[in-house]
């Protein structure tokens, strides 16, 4: 059997440390020729360097593989369709993008800016959007391509802090789900991923509780470099028919998320009044009703 990705050009973005790092790695090794984009900013979003994509790009032709480096910024449309088409001129395609770049700007809701919020969200959830759009334009539409995305737990569950980050990870999982159904025909697929892994940008999680402080020491056990194995699958043949999905991947656990779908429901011929609502729905409902948990709660178990 060859490689996974033999013939194919790839862009993966924020790819010059952490998980983005260990899935260029791997596509790389897996026969794609990479372009390793990475604006080499702080956690964040300050500053650029193109070094550290650079230092991705030595590793990977070091091994005998194809790449080249790119420093632009996922949040501006002009950057993320001058990263595709450097693909298509110096490799003569593009069959898949991962987005992976991300900051942080971590504080709770009451104490956070506008500016705060509104960096996160671009990056994370306009960054997505950015360099899938460029790149639909330039997918084979016979042979398709595929679009990764990076989610979280932080925005699929919950977690203390992180408003402007969980609503650009959940925002990404929707923005995924309608890509995949608007793309399908073309054969383009377009999956999430939520990783779970010690990377610099986990490494700022808040620690203000024992409890916090714990989980944050379960996650240091985990690896960026056992989430590239997933990405590089999605971006596979082999995954032709997977569209539409999100996968959690936790040290050696791989896990299929829920989606959003009815729970129950209850009835009324009359219509509702508010004190109906109080006296009959809710208490018929209130069983079913998701708790206020964080991503912690859910995943309450050693990695494996």
């Amino acid at each position: 059997m060859g490689k996974a990705l033999d013939g194919k050009v790839v862009l993966v973005t924020g790819a010059g440390g952490g998980i983005g790092r260990d899935i260029a790695l791997m596509a790389a090794a897996e026969g794609a020729a990479v372009v390793v984009n990475d604006l080499g900013a702080s956690l964040k979003g300050i500053g650029q360097t193109v070094t550290a994509a650079q230092a991705v790009v030595d590793e990977i032709k070091a091994a005998g593989g194809h790449a080249i480096a790119d420093g632009g910024s996922v949040t501006e449309p002009d950057h993320a369709r001058a990263m595709v088409e450097a693909a298509v001129k110096e490799f003569g395609r593009i069959d898949a993008v991962v987005n992976n770049a991300g900051i942080l700007r971590d504080g709770y809701f009451h104490k956070m800016s506008y500016e705060d919020f509104d960096a996160v969200v671009k990056v994370h959830l306009y960054g997505a959007f950015n360099t899938s759009r460029a790149a639909v334009d330039y997918f084979d539409r016979k042979e398709g391509g595929a679009l990764v995305h990076m989610t979280s737990t932080s925005g699929l569950i919950g977690n203390y802090a992180q408003a402007n980050y969980a609503a650009a990870k959940l925002g990404i999982a929707a923005f995924s789900k309608s890509a995949a159904l608007d793309l399908k025909r073309w054969n383009i697929r377009s999956n999430c991923i939520a990783p779970f892994a010690w990377s610099r940008m986990i490494s700022s999680i808040k620690t203000d509780t024992p409890e916090q402080e714990a989980r944050v020491e379960k996650i240091k056990k985990m690896t960026p470099a056992k989430v590239a194995p997933m990405a590089c699958y999605l971006m596979s043949d082999r995954a032709a028919d997977v569209s539409g999905q999100i996968f959690a991947v936790r040290m050696n656990e791989i896990f299929l998320m829920s989606q959003s779908r009815p729970l129950r429901s209850v009835h009324s011929g009359d219509g509702w009044t508010a004190d109906a609502i109080a006296e009959r729905a809710i208490p018929a409902l209130k069983s079913h009703f998701t708790p206020l948990e964080v991503s912690a709660d859910v995943f309450s178990w050693d990695p494996v």
